[in-house]
């Protein structure tokens, strides 16, 4: 066993083809380490076939540039990669040997997309991220009430015109979380519009009443 390997166990997410992304967690850590639900919700969203149906003629990732925020163990913008887009996962600096470690164990499954890890702290200095991606994916980053401002911040300075925000987060009823939720959505209300995406347009098995799935754009 490597160093370090006993630190991780590894969970896979099926893809729809029967291959599976291996995605290793932590034992041991912050939020950041594990794959939550939310995550697994979004990134079998990004499958489904108003996405992604070759046999349709659909293929919306193919070539689309892709920043994922707060991606924790990078499962949502891995499948986004190896359904064709170029893609950045982003997160703390704490978090990046996890987010490569990833990389590289999904490589393989990545043919004409591509991916790679950055740190990206939220509410500072997005430059590098520039010009604005098509797509922002964000799957359960709202939870902690002091990172509200600086999230919707950075989201603000990301999102061009055409970006698309897919945003997925389950919705919690204790502690601080419903009050978090809140004044989330009502400084985003203020820069953002929102459609919810109802459950009969995502993945029929990896979806959930309680797991909330949005699209979010700029006021123009």
């Amino acid at each position: 066993m490597a160093a370090g390997e006993s630190e991780y166990f590894v969970r896979e997410v099926e893809r729809n083809d029967g291959r599976a992304l291996k995605v290793k967690q932590c034992y041991l850590g912050d939020v950041g380490c594990v794959v939550w639900d939310a995550a697994i919700v979004l990134a079998k969203y990004l499958e489904t076939k108003q996405f992604y149906d070759p046999p349709g003629g659909v293929d919306v990732w193919a070539g689309r540039s892709v920043l994922e925020l707060g991606a924790g163990t990078g499962v949502v913008g891995l499948m986004a990669a190896t359904l064709g887009a170029q893609v950045t996962l982003t997160d703390l600096e704490d978090l990046q040997t996890l987010l490569k470690v990833n990389i590289h164990e999904n490589q393989a499954l990545v043919s004409s997309g591509s991916i790679t890890a950055k740190v990206l702290k939220w509410g500072e200095d997005v430059s590098d991220f520039l010009p604005p991606p098509q797509y922002i994916l964000m799957a359960d980053c709202i939870y902690y009430e002091q990172s509200i401002v600086p999230l919707v911040e950075s989201l603000k300075l990301l999102s061009g015109p055409e970006t698309c925000i897919i945003c997925c987060y389950e919705q919690r009823t204790e502690g601080v979380n419903p009050k978090v939720e809140r004044e989330f959505f009502e400084l985003l209300k203020q820069h953002f519009r929102c459609e919810e995406i109802p459950l009969d347009r995502q993945d029929p098995e990896f979806s959930s009443p309680d797991i909330h799935i949005l699209h979010i754009r700029t006021k123009v």
